[in-house]
């Protein structure tokens, strides 16, 4: 099927243009569906998977309607986590960059409310955030949505999952009941059409089947012994060789443990759970997102808003009890056409869990053995990267580029061999491929970045 081309919306032709440059041509499903009703200002509710386009749905869709010369807060998307929230910040200011002056500020908790107000201040045009900062906000008058044109509810299912309800409704008080309200979701439970029909006017629905059918990602069962679960999950990493797997745990305690038997055994793995401060989960994310981390061991609810590209294999360590979370957790691996795992575990007493996703979807499942595996500990497949922490980031105006040209210029690093980098307010993370960490550590210790020399190691993981 062909699918439309960016050009045959009515879109001013530097968006056109931008997003071309971009490396978007033809639109995705979700975006054929809902931007046609987004442009012309109707409100929508669609049910999209992560990964699927729906960021540059509603960004396009904002952005159309920006007047920059106002420089009042004209759009608010509500994201369940920060994580989420600093990626459809960046998204948005990727979409927007043609147009000079604009602001996109994200307002999420984990950092001091003070330089959000600050900003605030001076005005802004866009707002990205979580729902408890964005009330923190408007409770203290710091932020005000007299003049907004459109509200987006993003991943809407897992902010109610995470009891954000009364929120989300005590932030939507503060806008002008005259407005269009864009509501994303994975999927479709009875609360979400609550929502929508206590906050959207006559919706567009638009559904883009959110079910894998094979070809993208191959699902396989393994019955265990649930004693035998760590071992199993040791297996399938030494068999498949996965570059990028995410293994669900159902509690917190078992991520911790599944985790540290993991790297007992000589594994490169991460545990992300509720339990961790805001700075090392920032962490955990930078490492495993630039693969200097392979395996990341989580809970759902530490998952959420999670957004890696290319994630070849997701495991679970224990099936949900829920169909729908087994489809949240197997749809992050396999995307863009790419190929994807994703491998259940499965004691005798949880046979009716793998009955209820048979019925769910509408396939048989696909039963594998596993061969015994002994947990050992020997080096098993190093991350093909190494993260530099750098002590500077926005605060001291370092910015990517800045990185980049110091190890290119100065250590002659090709390009090629430097992967994620990314900036926070005080201190930024490069990766470097593991042949060139040496070489990149001496130089950024050694050399400026923007005419000043800063604390540079490596990362305590690696």
């Amino acid at each position: 099927m062909n699918r439309p081309e960016f050009s045959s919306l009515p879109l001013k032709p530097a968006l056109i243009e931008n997003i071309a440059s971009l490396g978007y041509t033809h639109l995705t499903p979700i975006q054929a569906e809902s931007l046609p009703h987004i442009l012309e200002g109707k409100d929508v509710i669609a049910q999209a998977k992560t990964g699927s386009g729906k960021t540059a749905a509603f960004g396009i869709g904002l952005i159309s309607r920006l007047d920059v010369g106002h420089f009042k807060v004209q759009a608010l998307v509500l994201c369940p986590t920060r994580e989420l929230a600093d990626q459809v910040s960046k998204e948005i200011r990727q979409l927007a960059r043609f147009i000079p002056n604009i602001k996109v500020l994200s307002l999420c908790g984990g950092v001091p409310f003070a330089p959000q107000r600050d900003s605030l201040l001076h005005g802004a045009h866009v707002i990205v955030g979580t729902p408890g900062r964005v009330q923190e906000h408007l409770q203290k008058h710091s932020l005000r949505l007299d003049d907004l044109h459109v509200l987006v509810l993003d991943e809407a299912d897992r902010m109610l999952d995470m009891g954000f309800a009364e929120l989300i409704t005590d932030v939507i008080s503060y806008a002008p009941s005259h407005r269009q309200t864009l509501l994303f979701s994975a999927t479709y439970p009875d609360a979400i059409r609550n929502l929508s029909q206590s906050y959207q006017f006559k919706p567009v629905s638009v559904s883009i089947d959110t079910r894998h059918h094979g070809g993208d990602l191959l699902q396989h069962f393994h019955r265990v012994d649930s004693s035998k679960r760590v071992h199993a999950v040791g297996y399938l990493l030494a068999y498949h060789r996965p570059e990028s797997t995410v293994v669900f745990c159902n509690t917190k305690r078992e991520c911790q443990d599944v985790a540290g038997s993991l790297a007992n055994c000589g594994f490169s793995v991460q545990a992300l759970h509720g339990d961790l401060e805001q700075k090392d989960r920032d962490q955990v994310l930078v490492r495993f997102a630039n693969k200097s981390c392979s395996v990341l061991v989580a809970t759902d609810v530490a998952a959420r808003g999670l957004d890696i590209k290319e994630l070849q294999a997701v495991i679970n360590y224990e099936l949900p009890w829920d169909p729908e979370v087994y489809v949240h957790r197997i749809g992050r691996s396999g995307r863009a056409g790419k190929k994807g795992l994703a491998l259940s575990l499965c004691a005798d007493a949880e046979l009716d869990r793998v009955k209820a996703i048979e019925d769910y979807l509408g396939i048989a499942a696909d039963w594998d053995d596993i061969a015994p595996f002994k947990l050992s500990y020997e080096p098993r497949f190093h991350p093909p990267m190494i993260t530099l922490w750098i002590d500077a980031g926005r605060k001291q105006k370092v910015r990517p580029g800045d990185i980049l040209g110091a190890l290119t210029a100065t250590a002659g690093i090709a390009a090629g061999e430097v992967g994620k980098i990314d900036v926070f307010d005080k201190h930024a993370y490069v990766a470097v491929s593991r042949q060139q960490a040496d070489k990149a550590l001496a130089c950024l210790r050694d050399g400026k970045i923007k005419g000043r020399r800063y604390n540079v190691h490596q990362s305590r993981w690696d």
